[in-house]
C-alpha cells in the first residue's frame, strides 16, 4: 500500500485490553474495537506506548495481534493494522516482527532502539535490518522513549525502499517540517503526526494523518478535527484541538495508560488491567479522572 494512503486519516494507537494484569486478550478488545469503528477511526497501531508494547513479552503478542487484526478488518472492511515492534536491540525487534506475522500487518512500526544511546550509523543499520522481511516499515520517531532520529538519520531511513512512512511524536515542528520534506522526495512515503497538542499544526506542516493516544477515548473528536482540517474548516479544526487539549488534562490526575484504561473501564469498554510495573488507577484517581472528564462526556467514546 502507498504510505500516504496507509497513514492518512485517524489511526488509533490502541490500548491493549487484558484478561488479567499483563495478559493481552483480543476478546477483551472487541467492544472497544466496535466502538472505535463506529466512531469512524480508520486504522490501528498495536503495541505502541499506549499499547504497553515494550512491557509485554514477545510470546504474548501473536494471539492478540492476530485476533484484533481479524476483528478490525471485519468491522471496517480491511482497515489498516500496523504493529509496533520496538525493542532494546535489533535481534529482539526482529523476533517481535516474526511473532506478529500471523496478524498479516499492513506495516511494522519500528523505532530506534530503546535504552542505549546509539550512534546515527547504528540507528540506520537497525532500520536496514528489516529490509528482507517482506513487510513494509513505518519509522517511529519517539524521542521520549528511544534514540532521537536526527535529520541525517531521517534522510537515510526515508530513502530505504522498504520504509513507506514515518510517525513523528517529537513535538518538534521544525523537525516535522524536515521529515515531511524528506518524505516528499518519494511519492509513496507517508507522514503521521503523534504529538497530541499539535494535531492541527502537524497537518498544517504536511502530515497525511494523525495518531493521537486520546483517540482511544475521544475518537469522534479526533475524526472531526481531521475532517475539518481537510475540508478547509480551520475554525472547527482549531476548536476540536482545544477540546482535545481539555481531554488531555486527564494526565494531570494520573499520567499515562492506567488513566486511559480507567476511563475506558468506567465506560464498559476495557478492563483496567495493565502490565507490570504499571499499577491500575486507584479509586481516588479514578474518581478524579471521571470528575475531570464529566463536562466532556459528549465527546467521549461510548459502547456501540
Amino acid at each position: 500500500m502507498n504510505g500516504r494512503d496507509l497513514l492518512g486519516g485517524v489511526m488509533v494507537p490502541l490500548v491493549t485490553p487484558m484478561s488479567a494484569p499483563g495478559e493481552p486478550s483480543a476478546a477483551a478488545a472487541y467492544d472497544l474495537l466496535d466502538a472505535l469503528a463506529q466512531a469512524g477511526a480508520r486504522s490501528l497501531m498495536l503495541f505502541g506506548s499506549n499499547g504497553e508494547g515494550p512491557l509485554l513479552p514477545t510470546s504474548s503478542l501473536t494471539e492478540f495481534a492476530a485476533g484484533v487484526a481479524a476483528r478490525w478488518r471485519e468491522l471496517t472492511g480491511d482497515g489498516p493494522v500496523l504493529v509496533n515492534v520496538t525493542a532494546a536491540g535489533t535481534a529482539e525487534a526482529l523476533e517481535r516482527a516474526a511473532a506478529v506475522r500471523l496478524a498479516e500487518p499492513d506495516a511494522l512500526v519500528v523505532s530506534p532502539p530503546i535504552y542505549f544511546k546509539h550512534r546515527d550509523d547504528e540507528v540506520v543499520a537497525h532500520f536496514a535490518a528489516f529490509a528482507d522481511l517482506g513487510i513494509p516499515v513505518v519509522a517511529y520517531n519517539v524521542p521520549s522513549y528511544s534514540v532521537p532520529m536526527t535529520p541525517p538519520v531521517l534522510d537515510e531511513v526515508l530513502a530505504m525502499p522498504h520504509v513507506i512512512g514515518i510517525k513523528d511524536s517529537s513535538g518538534d515542528l521544525a523537525l516535522l517540517g524536515h521529515l515531511v520534506a524528506a518524505a516528499r522526495r518519494r511519492p509513496d512515503v507517508g507522514v503521521s503526526q503523534g504529538s497530541e497538542t499539535q494535531l492541527v499544526a502537524g497537518l498544517e506542516a504536511g502530515a497525511d494523518g494523525i495518531v493521537p493516544g486520546i483517540a482511544n477515548l475521544a475518537p469522534v473528536l479526533c475524526v472531526e478535527l481531521y475532517d475539518a482540517y481537510r475540508a478547509g474548516r480551520t475554525a472547527a479544526a482549531d476548536a476540536a484541538q482545544e477540546t482535545s487539549d481539555r481531554v488531555l488534562a486527564l494526565h494531570t490526575v494520573r499520567r499515562g495508560v492506567p488513566a486511559v484504561k480507567a476511563v475506558l473501564a468506567a465506560r464498559g469498554l476495557c478492563p483496567p488491567h495493565v502490565a507490570a510495573p504499571f499499577v491500575p488507577a486507584s479509586p481516588a484517581e479514578r474518581a478524579g479522572l471521571l470528575d475531570l472528564l464529566r463536562p466532556l462526556d459528549a465527546h467521549l467514546i461510548a459502547p456501540r
